[in-house]
């Protein structure tokens, strides 16, 4: 765990202490999703799906709403064998009801999804106080094709992630036109995943082309975690 990052800091009224930091949830939810890891919660996060506060040094922190979700999407897709999508669309569908549950809210609220027309979205000032960053930063993401607004203006969660990974990178020095080779990078990964479970996204089958979702989710999951083992080991002297 990083330096200065609190494993826990207080116990709420059943006992479990937050906020969590992101290795200590993973290992939380270990014991009944044994794979679960930082890269899952991550891509959980990435995909909107739950939006932890933060640190002061930027860290992720997960109160009790924000496990509870987890624990949720993570029974969704075993038992039910639900997409991200189609979870991302339950969770839309209850928090639109009377008395329905909202979502986690992350510790700014500035940073947290809006929802129109049942599509999730952030507008820009969401994204900036999700990145910490300012216009002139945004703009240059958006001019080498990091960050593509819709065109309400809005923008899908998933891409406050990107702004907020993109200015994370950008204290060391990586502008937007060094960080253009990995966005395409990922487009490449992602055709070829595409590639891989195209003849199930076509079957006329409802739960294979479900399935189909959900391979793709994996897919795409698994080649994150090889990237960044190509990056450690390529560090590393000799792949030490």
């Amino acid at each position: 765990m990083p330096h200065g990052v609190p494993e826990v800091t207080r116990a709420d009224a059943t006992g479990e202490r937050f906020p969590m930091s992101v290795g200590a949830v993973a290992r939380e939810l270990r014991a009944e999703f044994p794979g679960t890891t930082v890269s899952t919660i991550r891509f959980f996060e990435a995909e909107g799906l739950v939006v932890p506060g933060r640190s002061a040094s930027g860290h992720r922190l997960f109160g009790p709403r924000e496990v509870e979700r987890l624990r949720r999407v993570l029974r969704l897709r075993r038992d039910e064998c639900l997409s991200l999508s189609a979870i991302a669309q339950r969770f839309q569908e209850e928090a639109s009801r009377p008395g329905g549950a909202a979502p986690a809210e992350p510790a700014d609220a500035a940073a947290a999804p809006a929802h129109a027309g049942g599509t999730a979205r952030m507008g820009r000032a969401g994204v900036l106080a999700a990145a910490g960053a300012g216009e002139e930063q945004l703009a240059d993401w958006e001019a080498y094709g990091l960050l593509d607004a819709r065109p309400d203006g809005s923008y899908a969660p998933a891409q406050a992630a990107v702004a907020r990974l993109a200015a994370e990178l950008g204290g060391y020095g990586l502008q937007a036109r060094h960080l253009r080779a990995v966005k395409i990078a990922a487009e490449r990964q992602t055709d070829l995943v595409a590639s891989i479970v195209a003849p199930l996204r076509r079957h006329p089958d409802a739960r294979t082309r479900a399935h189909a979702e959900r391979t793709a989710e994996e897919i795409a999951a698994l080649s994150v975690r090889l990237h960044a083992a190509f990056v450690r080991s390529s560090l590393g002297p000799h792949g030490d």
